[in-house]
């Protein structure tokens, strides 16, 4: 009774307080609407966050799924490479690897970190032969991938080839040495083809993709930046294999706060109008009536609202009859959702859009509903749109209840999730194309699981010891060898192993190893003992097995643990590569090339071949080791080393000789010079023959005969030649002065004898006599200087020595002592001590008293004569430089008879005309030359050059 009373007092407060009680009803609907309007918020918040994620989780798998797939096209073609690290059938598998994996442009083999092999070749020129761990721009990533033992993504970049593009890098060991890296090219635009990026809502969102620059250190993005990263507008992950990262970003950010505050504003204007109503219905009980009437108003505009909320929501919402299947409301969504309006949606059924397949179990779902047996459902199903496209959607169905009554109609939410299905049948799509890769490839392939083998060797505490211990306890215990063998796990086979080794069922050859594997693979096998214990991933080895038939074949191993299981081993990949022909067929070819270089190498001369094009040697005898100095080997590791060892002399006319012959098409015979590793200078006989395919010049070859023996005779006998012209041409100008000279003394003698004949008196006849006297010292003087010209031309063997330039000069200057006094003369001098010159010291000394007395005695009378001694080389000739300021010759009158014998120029009483020619002779004897440059009353310089 009293609890009744107290709620009496407390409802009639509030009824007696209508202004306290509005704002009472206010404030708590003001709380409840803006609780439900965040919760609404947050709801959708998380929504589109879970979508994002779930759509970038599809976008990273399917990137990684197609980096995957990579792995195996570097491991097969990591496998054409022999143990002499030279690919076989390298563009033929490269063309099968493209045929079999869509996303990759281009497959590469890279020897020491150079680009060598490329397929396909064409449009990939521009990479061949890039040094990638030289290169500022791929060194870092390259060397990533060495120092981790495993495959990495190196880019995006620009590809020298054109385009950007990621080059996949997996580094390839041959027996147990770095031998390069097997890589392969992806199109940057090609791998987000089909990694499903385009299929993405562009409207919605877009993706970014990024990574840190390893030159740089700063992040580069990729992709068009169409709006600036902040926390709450993108999710992110990233891609271990390339270092990337990936994000999706929300081009809506602001719609989620938008709705938010709209949904705020209506619930404070219910609350206020709420509280206002209820102030009305408290304050004013009589216009109750009016109340209802506004109250039905306000049911109607929330109606109004509820219908404008259920148009604009952002996934479909129907309302349909569960008996008849037909539509009652849907809002705008759903209808551009299926490309119907508003009217013709009305028109149908879901199960007339309902794709036929998804029509059972809907219908199935729709009578559990009915029945009461669940109360809503959820499940992915497939609509036809009015355009006749199919779409998936993710459909959510809730009856309508009415109370202690069966459901009346359901109400469906549906989201379109069709392009989650078109990322998911990509996956599927990658998984068997991997498959397809594995049962397809050319190669025998053997899925094998060793983990048993490697739990047993723990026991026996191997793991981690050294190569040594292991092989020392595996020869004293062979019977591990075999239990080790026993303990290998077949797991799967492709189908080349089956058309390899011909089993009758695929079981057969899972469950029968030994008898393949057997008695002829144990001794080899101990090598996979060693490699699982030092924890190699990766072993190469040549073995045996047994076929079906009993044959015993010669097979290539390769050894590789999958990515995920090196602690395992639970995944190794074994490639077996029949070589048996291969082995017999080298054999062969070793023989064939033992007798065909030992044939070669009797012959006297260095046999070679080259490209047509760039002169690139592909052979060189070993004469060339004989002949030159360098061995086959050094010739052959460069490829222009014909080109550089060339004498610089010849190689300008050699090249552009060897360019026109083989341009013509026409065999060459010609002769020039090597520089051999000693340094000598080798004259070469190089006859060149063209050798055609198909009318197609393919490359040269010929043989390089040593003729520098002929050559050095050849030499010889033309200096011998030339020896003999110049002393038959002094012969002759020696002839003539002999002719001319003595004819004007004997001339004189004849004409005074024939005078003193008749001579009247004594006076007279003495003095005839005196003048024939004269004539006769003339004579004796003439027949001295022509025995000294003699003696000059004839002296082919002079003696020369190391002679000190400076010590002669200042020899020169005591003996012209006497006249530099009377002349005043002043010599320079700028010769160095050390200055010396192999010469005939007589002539050294004669040629240099000769030109400087000339120097002394012909100097002008109006100035003291001033004498310049230089030495320099020039052109690889000594010369030596005296020069004066005296009276000069004119050289444009007797340029010719500056040398001549008995030609003077001045009116000097001592002037005799024979020193220059003496001079002169002198320095050609020694093979040298001298010439002269002079003006009248300016002075002289002579250069005397020596060779």
């Amino acid at each position: 009774m009293k609890s009744e009373i107290n709620w009496s007092k407390f409802i009639s407060w509030f009824l007696t307080k209508p202004k306290t009680t509005g704002l009472i009803v206010f404030l708590c609907l003001s709380v409840i609407f803006s609780y439900i309007a965040s919760q609404e918020y947050h709801i959708e918040k998380e929504s589109k966050r879970i979508e994002m994620s779930n759509t970038l989780k599809i976008l990273n798998q399917n990137i990684e799924q197609n980096l995957k797939n990579c792995y195996t096209t570097t491991l097969t073609l990591a496998l054409t490479i022999n143990d002499k690290g030279i690919p076989e059938n390298f563009n033929s598998i490269g063309e099968r690897l493209l045929e079999s994996n869509n996303s990759i442009s281009a497959v590469q083999l890279v020897p020491k970190g150079i680009i060598r092999y490329t397929y396909p070749l064409k449009g990939n020129e521009a990479s061949i032969g890039l040094n990638i761990l030289k290169s500022r721009y791929h060194k870092q990533e390259a060397l990533k991938s060495i120092i981790n033992q495993k495959m990495y993504f190196a880019g995006p970049f620009e590809l020298k080839q054109g385009g950007q593009g990621i080059v996949g890098r997996l580094p390839v060991y041959i027996k147990n040495e770095f031998w390069g890296f097997s890589a392969v090219i992806l199109k940057l635009d090609k791998l987000l083809k089909t990694s499903g990026i385009h299929a993405i809502d562009s409207n919605k969102y877009y993706v970014q993709l990024s990574k840190r620059n390893p030159v740089t250190q700063k992040i580069d993005y990729f992709l068009p930046q169409k709006k600036k990263l902040s926390e709450s507008n993108f999710v992110s992950t990233v891609i271990p294999d390339g270092g990337w990262k990936l994000y999706l970003i929300d081009q809506k950010t602001n719609n989620l706060q938008t709705t938010f505050i709209v949904w705020t504003i209506l619930g404070l204007i219910l609350a206020m109008t709420f509280g206002f109503l209820t102030v009305l219905v408290l304050k004013k009980p009589a216009e109750l009536q009016v109340l209802v009437d506004k109250q039905a108003t306000n049911l109607i505009n929330s109606e109004i609202k509820f219908k404008t909320i259920f148009d604009q929501a952002s996934v479909g919402i129907s309302i349909a009859n569960p008996i008849t299947g037909r539509f009652l409301e849907v809002n705008q969504h759903f209808c551009n959702l299926l490309g119907y309006t508003q009217k013709e949606i009305k028109e149908k059924t879901y199960q007339s859009i309902t794709h036929p397949d998804d029509l059972k179990q809907d219908a199935s779902t729709i009578k559990k509903i009915n029945e009461g047996i669940v109360r809503e459902y959820s499940m992915e199903k497939r609509y036809i749109t009015k355009k006749g496209d199919v779409i998936w959607v993710n459909l959510s169905v809730s009856p309508l209840w009415k109370k202690n009554e069966k459901p009346s109609n359901n109400i469906a939410i549906v989201e379109d999730i069709t392009q989650k299905k078109i990322a998911e049948k990509l996956i599927r799509q990658s998984q068997i194309r991997f498959k397809s890769l594995f049962d397809d490839s050319p190669l025998p392939l053997w899925e094998q699981d060793y983990s048993l083998v490697k739990k047993y060797l723990k026991e026996l505490n191997l793991i981690n010891e050294t190569e040594e211990n292991i092989t020392s306890y595996l020869e004293k215990n062979p019977e591990v060898i075999q239990k080790c063998f026993s303990l290998v796990r077949i797991i799967d086979v492709n189908n080349q192993c089956l058309i390899q080794y011909t089993p009758k069922t695929k079981s057969e050859l899972l469950n029968n190893i030994y008898n393949i594997f057997g008695d002829v693979n144990i001794p080899s096998f101990s090598k996979h003992i060693i490699a699982i214990c030092n924890g190699k991933t990766h072993l190469k080895m040549d073995g045996k097995i047994k076929n079906p038939n009993g044959e015993i074949k010669d097979i290539h191993f390769i050894y590789s643990v999958m990515k995920g299981f090196e602690d395992s081993l639970e995944r190794v990949i074994i490639s077996t590569e029949d070589i048996t022909e291969r082995k017999k067929q080298e054999q062969i070819i070793l023989n064939s090339q033992q007798k065909n270089e030992s044939l070669i190498n009797t012959i006297d001369g260095i046999v070679w071949e080259c490209d047509a094009k760039t002169f690139e040697f592909t052979f060189i005898s070993k004469k060339v080791e004989e002949i030159l100095g360098y061995t086959s080997e050094e010739w052959l590791a460069s490829p222009d080393f014909w080109k550089n060892h060339i004498f610089e002399e010849d190689r300008e006319f050699t090249l552009q000789y060897c360019v026109d012959k083989t341009n013509n098409y026409e065999d060459h015979d010609f002769e020039y010079r090597m520089v051999a590793k000693d340094g000598r200078i080798i004259w070469l006989r190089d006859i060149v023959n063209i050798v055609k395919e198909n009318n197609q010049m393919v490359s040269l070859r010929g043989i390089m005969i040593d003729i520098t023996n002929t050559k050095e005779v050849e030499k010889d006998l033309k200096n011998s030649f030339n020896l003999v012209s110049e002393q038959n041409k002094r012969l002759l100008n020696f002839s003539y002065i002999v002719s001319h000279n003595l004819r004007s003394h004997t001339s004189n003698i004849t004409s005074l004898t024939g005078l003193l004949e008749y001579a009247e008196s004594a006076e007279e006849s003495d003095q005839i006599l005196q003048l024939l006297k004269s004539v006769s010292n003339s004579l004796n003087e003439t027949l001295y200087n022509l025995n000294e010209v003699v003696n000059i031309q004839t002296n082919i063997g002079l003696v020369t020595e190391k002679l000190n330039l400076k010590n002669y000069i200042d020899n020169t200057i005591v003996i012209l002592d006497q006249k530099i006094k009377e002349k005043e003369a002043h010599i320079i001098s700028s010769i160095d001590n050390e200055v010396e010159i192999n010469y005939n010291p007589a002539y050294l000394e004669s040629i240099l008293f000769n030109i400087i007395s000339n120097a002394i005695r012909y100097s002008h009378i109006d100035r003291k004569p001033i004498i310049s001694i230089n030495y320099y080389i020039e052109n690889n000739m000594k010369i030596i430089e005296i020069s004066d300021n005296g009276i000069g010759i004119d050289l444009e009158r007797n340029a010719n008879k500056v040398f001549g014998m008995y030609k003077t120029f001045s009116d000097n009483p001592d002037s005799k005309g024979i020193g220059l020619f003496i001079t002169k002779n002198q320095i050609e004897a020694m093979g040298g030359n001298i010439t002269i440059e002079s003006k009248p009353n300016y002075g002289t310089t002579f250069k005397i050059f020596i060779s």
